[in-house]
């Protein structure tokens, strides 16, 4: 098991550690599918999903280069071969909103993982990169997807084909990470940030979590029909809204 899981309140908080460098494998994406699964089916344990790295100025590494070898030689089995694909799918539609707490490093595999978070959170010491052309690959977890729908298709097509690094301050103002916290005491102060946010109804949150992630699929007409549905269905329900409307 190299995942662990604490309730804090309304926040699940999942821990990655993998010594000595959190290399991502196939056991623990495997693992962390489950552990979502599992809390999409419990909404008491978690309003809020937070994702942290155990290893000290790692958050999460890239796929385990055994693996890469494995999945190349077709070695992998069928579960292994979709793990990558089924834990980001979870993070980005399950309805709590999942948020990468971001402490140094997230390359490759690490970064694509944080690019289906539904937030991310950057310690002063963050390093964001997608180094796999320059080993004469691509991304192959959605990276090169993703990113240009975050950043726009510049500078993610700069990420990408230079592989370089995004320090802390350039990765928040191109909007790769939502804000930039002190490299001191960095978890505590990510669960802070993430609390405010659990703080609110979690209809509200589900509701606009599943709004932004499949919104952003459909046509812009059937994005709107989905945010109308979605809004008329809370308007029936929200005790807080039936409450200030009374007032």
């Amino acid at each position: 098991m190299n995942w662990t899981i604490e309730h804090r309140d309304s926040i699940a908080l999942l821990t990655f550690s993998r010594l000595p460098e959190n290399f991502m494998d196939f056991g623990s994406m495997i693992e962390l599918g489950d552990l979502l699964e599992d809390l999409a089916a419990r909404p008491d344990h978690g309003k809020v999903i937070m994702l942290a790295g155990g290893t000290d100025g790692v958050f999460i590494n890239h796929a385990d280069p055994s693996d890469l070898v494995k999945a190349g030689e077709g070695r992998a089995t069928p579960q292994e071969a979709g793990s990558w694909a089924r834990a980001l799918r979870l993070l980005e539609e399950i309805p709590q909103p999942a948020i990468a707490a971001i402490d140094g490093l997230a390359s490759g595999g690490g970064n694509e993982i944080t690019l289906a978070c539904t937030l991310r959170l950057g310690s002063e010491r963050i390093r964001l990169q997608q180094p796999e052309v320059g080993a004469g690959i691509i991304p192959g977890g959605g990276g090169s997807v993703r990113l240009p729908r975050l950043l726009g298709p510049g500078i993610a097509a700069e990420a990408v084909i230079t592989g370089r690094a995004f320090g802390a301050q350039e990765s928040l103002r191109v909007g790769w990470i939502n804000a930039v916290l002190p490299t001191r005491g960095f978890n505590d102060q990510a669960l802070l940030w993430a609390a405010a946010i659990a703080e609110k109804p979690a209809p509200a949150l589900n509701a606009a979590k599943r709004s932004i992630v499949f919104g952003s699929r459909m046509t812009f007409a059937d994005a709107l029909a989905l945010e109308h549905q979605l809004f008329s269905d809370l308007s029936a329900t929200s005790k807080t809204l039936k409450t200030e409307t009374a007032r």
